[in-house]
């Protein structure tokens, strides 16, 4: 049966796939894509080692990764099947379906099904991968990046408003742990506060002068999270800041600044290092940048990177979430227009 695109979507959000807690909505894309007679590999990934708490599809996780039997893709449509915390259900009106993932990014894997069934219609060797993790750390895709198919182009699904991306910037994950000394809060010299040492180590990270491209804009830095101490009544003897900070070039440099601006203040840990990428113009397809990151940077096996997606990152991992219907439809024209124009040579 052809996929409609719009029911998919609604079924996808209805499936709770929190980032890893991806196992239904795996099985559910595995299974839906061996119905339409792909091949299907299911692509183990494994559970961090803490920091996962049990429920709905906890357990085992894995890639989908669908391809067309005996066929070798040229072009492999791709996106991520986990969705950032709290789960709500697909709701809708005339004009948009509503919730967790509709645009970042189900809605995007729905229309990216619609897309490969058109494609191998035409006889496009096209190729399917959906990951797990990449609201996180992008675990699937590195995982996936270790068994190429051989395709020579990937493109890959995010909320870009059907507009093909000319850069995506980095991400570097920066965590930091003050350790200091407890003591009663009314003698405080006894003491050395772990608070006062984060404090004035973000401080200083904060008034750092960060990169800038003249085409893509400025980095920058987020603080995300800060926990510490124990009571109001004690020095604390430790506490923890999480930073994000979007790069525009290379991470070489800022990490080195960040350990020398944050000295023996505290323990510097990189959590996560994806770096900026730059992408070509293909036709005259409406343009734009991509001020977050992708699983792009983590998959260059997978051949020529490509980004392109229906939905605006401006309501995605928010209690607005929604995607168009109209522009949903139109993204399955887009890919597979995209898809055939690279498998022909016509995209240069």
């Amino acid at each position: 049966m052809p996929i409609d695109p719009i029911q998919l979507t609604r079924d996808l959000v209805n499936i709770e796939s929190t980032t890893y807690h991806e196992g239904a909505v795996g099985a559910y894309v595995a299974e839906l894509l061996e119905q339409q007679q792909y091949t299907v590999q299911r692509q183990p990934v494994e559970q961090p080692d803490r920091g996962v708490t049990p429920g709905a599809g906890s357990g085992e996780r894995f890639n989908v990764y669908a391809s067309t039997p005996g066929k070798t893709p040229e072009v492999v449509l791709s996106t991520h099947m986990d969705t950032v915390p709290p789960f709500f259900g697909c709701t809708e009106d005339e004009e948009y379906l509503y919730g967790r993932g509709t645009c970042d990014a189900k809605g995007i894997l729905a229309a990216q099904v619609a897309a490969a069934e058109q494609l191998r219609e035409s006889g496009v060797g096209v190729g399917l991968l959906f990951v797990v993790g990449e609201e996180r750390d992008s675990a699937g895709a590195a995982v996936a990046n270790l068994s190429p198919p051989g395709s020579r182009f990937l493109i890959n699904g995010e909320p870009t408003e059907n507009r093909l991306a000319l850069a995506s910037k980095g991400a570097l994950r920066v965590e930091l742990r003050a350790k200091g000394r407890m003591a009663h809060s009314a003698y405080p010299e006894l003491g050395q506060s772990a608070i006062d040492k984060l404090v004035s180590a973000l401080h200083d990270l904060q008034s750092m002068a960060l990169p800038v491209d003249p085409e893509i804009g400025p980095s920058t830095l987020n603080v995300g999270l800060i926990q510490g101490g124990r009571a109001p009544n004690i020095i604390a003897d430790h506490a923890e800041a999480h930073l994000l900070i979007r790069l525009v070039g290379p991470s070489d440099e800022i990490r080195r600044t960040i350990l020398e601006t944050v000295g023996d203040r505290a323990e510097v840990t990189i959590s996560l290092d994806l770096p900026f990428v730059r992408m070509r113009r293909v036709g005259d397809l409406p343009t734009m940048i991509a001020k977050f990151t992708t699983d792009i940077p983590s998959l260059p096996a997978w051949g020529e990177p490509f980004l392109l997606g229906p939905g605006s990152i401006h309501v995605a991992h928010t209690p607005d979430e929604r995607i168009s219907k109209r522009e949903l439809l139109e993204a399955v024209t887009l890919y597979r227009d995209l898809a055939t124009d690279l498998a022909t040579g016509r995209a240069g």
